[in-house]
């Protein structure tokens, strides 16, 4: 019994040994080898796939963003950093992915993320004098070019001031305006030749009274509202009908 038992451990731990090498990674050797070559668009294809076998690691999304960030394509390289960020097991790998980040972000020029990105790389590795030193490039350039949102904030507000003063000026020169007017409508009220002596309304030349006119007035706009009608009308007949459908 002894014997079958040592037989089965020893076929046990041989598949285990088996199952281990399948599951070890061939592409990303290959990968690798083709960056050194600066052969980046075939690194990033074998990168791909290493990903798509192995999505739970972060050496292969790290070196997938270098190879695209390679090609000049910094602003795609950032998803692969972030990527080998949520897969990263370790300080330093969780370093190096903050530190390139930061770089893409300095190529993108938004300071304001760079400086996080180097902040970052810097707490998961404070010695390394290149992330020290992005660090204080990126704050110096966040310094020199603040972010757009707040320099629009600051030319609102002088606009605001500005515009307060001009509606000041203007509610002056209107109530200014508005005083004359009031002045001008008493003097004509008192020189209106519409009303006689006992307030009541004088016929209108040609002869017609006041409230004639108003009825025949009144008629005319009954009559332009049935003509709008009557085109409105022929506008919805003539309107093309949608054949397409909602999906």
């Amino acid at each position: 019994m002894k014997i079958i038992y040592r037989i089965w451990f020893i076929l046990f731990l041989f598949w285990g040994l088996v199952s281990f090498a399948q599951k070890k990674d061939r592409i990303l050797p290959r990968a690798n080898k083709e960056y050194a070559d600066n052969k980046f668009a075939e690194a990033e294809a074998d990168y791909r796939i290493s990903i798509s076998k192995f999505p739970n690691k972060a050496t292969a999304p790290y070196n997938l963003g270098n190879s695209i960030y390679r090609q000049k394509q910094s602003s795609e390289a950032k998803y692969a950093y972030v990527t080998a960020l949520k897969n990263s097991k370790s300080r330093a790998e969780k370093h190096r992915a903050f530190h390139n980040l930061g770089n893409v972000f300095m190529n993108e020029k938004d300071y304001t993320q760079a400086v996080e990105a180097y902040k970052n790389a810097l707490r998961n590795d404070p010695t390394d004098e290149e992330s020290r030193y992005n660090y204080a490039l990126a704050k110096k350039m966040l310094k020199d070019n603040p972010p757009k949102d707040d320099k629009k904030k600051d030319d609102k507000k002088d606009k605001d001031k500005k515009d307060d003063k001009k509606d000041g000026e203007k509610d002056k020169k209107d109530k200014e305006k508005d005083n004359k007017d009031d002045k001008g409508d008493q003097d004509k009220q008192k020189k209106d030749p519409k009303e006689d002596d006992k307030g009541e309304p004088k016929p209108t030349p040609g002869g017609l009274s006041k409230e004639r006119l108003e009825n025949l007035l009144d008629a005319v706009n009954k009559e332009e509202k049935k003509v709008q009608d009557k085109v409105n009308a022929q506008k919805v007949k003539g309107k093309p009908v949608k054949t397409e459908k909602d999906w």
